[in-house]
């Protein structure tokens, strides 16, 4: 289905129903598409309904003028959702997708009645990390290509044990963000640059809270996670001892176990 937004936006969603007052949301990271998901799609949707979506500027949604803001992502979300009618729903969100959730729960905190972090942090950009984002992003527009992108960004995505083991899931991963364009890849770059900091918000969010981490991870390390984690009146931490930034990919079974457990919590 689509959804177009208050400035025009249209977002492309998948929506696999069952009951409209068990639903989650599955928010994907960069640079990747909601094809991300594919592989949990079936798990999830035996007890809830199921919603992905392609954020603005990835996938088959459109790639409006940016920056995007995590706050405008989030709103694209709570458009999905009214859309839908769906008035509360879970949120399972993946490395900057979980910046996006962490958004939607400041603006929307009523909306979520639980949160699912994959990969993902509270702290915003140091200086150094944002200056890169944005170099980053005018070097793809600038040659009209997303290879930049996926040149600077995937090789860091994936455990030891994932690039000697399992090319198969590396080359999932190459396909899926090659789907995207420069353009809203740039956007999502700036956007996410600007971020501000979720730490506050944490201890104030009461409902349940999984982190899955990758104990091979390179960007977010499990003792990040677990300090995360802490944070949150309701945190658990499951720990993907095999996988690194993409442990929906390269352990998928437990992490649609972890899922499932956290999904019944809600």
């Amino acid at each position: 289905m689509q959804v177009f937004a208050d400035d025009g936006a249209r977002i492309e969603a998948y929506v696999d129903a069952r009951e409209r007052e068990h639903a989650v949301v599955l928010i994907h990271g960069f640079p990747f598409t909601c094809a991300l998901w594919e592989g949990h799609v079936r798990a999830l949707a035996a007890t809830h309904c199921t919603i992905r979506l392609d954020l603005r500027g990835a996938g088959k949604s459109s790639a409006p003028e940016g920056p995007y803001l995590m706050e405008r992502h989030a709103a694209d979300v709570a458009a999905l959702l009214d859309a839908l009618g769906v008035e509360r729903a879970a949120l399972v969100a993946h490395s900057m997708g979980g910046y996006v959730a962490l958004a939607f729960a400041r603006m929307f905190t009523e909306r979520v009645t639980g949160l699912a972090l994959i990969s993902s942090r509270l702290r915003a950009d140091t200086s150094e990390e944002a200056v890169a984002r944005w170099t980053l992003a005018e070097r793809s527009e600038r040659e009209g290509s997303i290879e930049p992108i996926v040149e600077t960004y995937l090789p860091k995505l994936f455990s030891t044990q994932t690039l000697q083991q399992r090319p198969g899931v590396v080359e999932i991963a190459y396909a899926i963000a090659r789907r995207n364009g420069p353009q809203g890849a740039a956007a999502t770059l700036r956007g996410t640059a600007l971020r501000a900091s979720s730490e506050d918000i944490a201890e104030d969010l009461d409902v349940p809270m999984l982190m899955v981490a990758g104990a091979g991870d390179r960007i977010v390390a499990p003792d990040e996670a677990g300090a995360i984690v802490a944070k949150f009146p309701q945190g658990q931490l499951t720990v993907c001892e095999t996988s690194g930034h993409l442990p929906m990919l390269e352990e998928p079974e437990l992490v649609a176990g972890a899922l499932r457990a956290f999904l019944a919590s809600v």
